[in-house]
């Protein structure tokens, strides 16, 4: 669990990190170089789920190994799909980070919801759901192990 204190904000206890996959900890089907290191230490605090359609089908090798819980959804409304998942964990529980329009339920249901813009940008509707916009999906995970980070960035 990572028990955070924001000043002037609210007090964060997560116990959950839900990922988006393609665009967010992978791009073009690839895990981003650097990820599963942070992963690894992250999965030590938190249980960590990687929620995705797998557009490029290879979510399920690139993960392999690694300490996370992986959860393809269907084509089909992916956007209810994830915000069930935050849901069902329990959102007051959960930070996500996500890139994508599919993704604005999720970062807006969660407890701390993250944006990342990377090569495959971001939507508009993602990023205005989030608490926290990053450019890079290492200084996003990177918040959760810092989260002192959380607090310079959030508090009022």
């Amino acid at each position: 669990m990572i028990h955070i204190e924001i000043p002037g904000y609210r007090t964060l206890s997560i116990e959950h990190l839900v990922l988006d996959y393609n665009g967010t900890i992978a791009g073009d089907g690839r895990l981003i170089e650097g990820v599963a290191e942070l992963l690894g230490s992250i999965a030590d605090r938190l249980t960590v789920h990687v929620v995705t359609a797998d557009t490029f089908d290879g979510a399920r090798a690139a993960l392999e190994g690694l300490p996370c819980e992986l959860t393809v959804i269907p084509a089909g409304d992916q956007a209810r799909a994830k915000f069930d998942y935050v849901r069902a964990l329990g959102s007051d529980t959960v930070a996500a980070i996500g890139n994508g329009r599919n993704d604005r339920l999720m970062l807006d249901e969660s407890a701390l919801g993250i944006a990342v813009i990377q090569r495959e940008g971001a939507a508009f509707n993602a990023l205005s759901a989030a608490d926290v916009i990053c450019t890079d999906i290492i200084d996003a995970l990177g918040l959760l192990l810092n989260p002192l980070r959380l607090v310079a960035t959030l508090r009022s």
